[in-house]
């Protein structure tokens, strides 16, 4: 492309030839293609490597902090509630149905990590007064996206 906007601007060049012009616009659009697949191809790599971490590692401390951190930028904002944590819907047993339909069982569709912190909230959180909902937070393309998790700290009323 770029000879063909060279001889464009150079008015004693003869000009391009149809074939030319529409050789160049190939070969534009097909580095757009290849562009645009690589960072397809680099997304579906952090994808996996994130769901194999998700399904595999134990929550660590950076997240059990991150966690605390959101909860106290939250108290500082003057919220009661903090999303403290989110993953794709798809990575539930369910692909996150019975969190979108509020079915009592949803927990059971968890795994890894997600039900690595539920488990951690029962034991710990709960008896402190917290409440944890999960939420479809997302709907690309109208289908369940990502969960995401909040921690509640709101008083009971009565």
């Amino acid at each position: 492309m770029a000879n063909i906007k060279d001889t464009a601007l150079d008015i004693n060049a003869a000009p391009p030839s149809a074939e030319q012009l529409r050789m160049a616009l190939l070969e534009e659009q097909m580095a757009e293609a290849d562009k645009e697949e690589k960072l397809r191809a680099r997304q579906n790599e952090e994808l996996t490597k994130f769901t194999n971490s998700f399904l595999k590692d134990q929550v660590s401390d950076d997240e059990l902090a991150m966690v605390r951190r959101l909860v106290m930028n939250a108290v500082k904002n003057g919220k009661y509630e903090a999303l403290v944590y989110s993953f794709p819907s798809d990575l539930c047993t369910d692909s996150g149905r019975a969190i979108n339909s509020a079915d009592p069982q949803w927990t059971e569709t968890l795994q890894g990590k997600a039900k690595q912190l539920y488990e951690r909230y029962v034991k710990n959180a709960k008896p402190q007064g917290y409440k944890l909902k999960a939420m479809i937070i997302n709907f690309p393309g109208g289908i369940p996206g990502d969960v995401g998790f909040f921690l509640n700290w709101e008083p009971e009323t009565k």
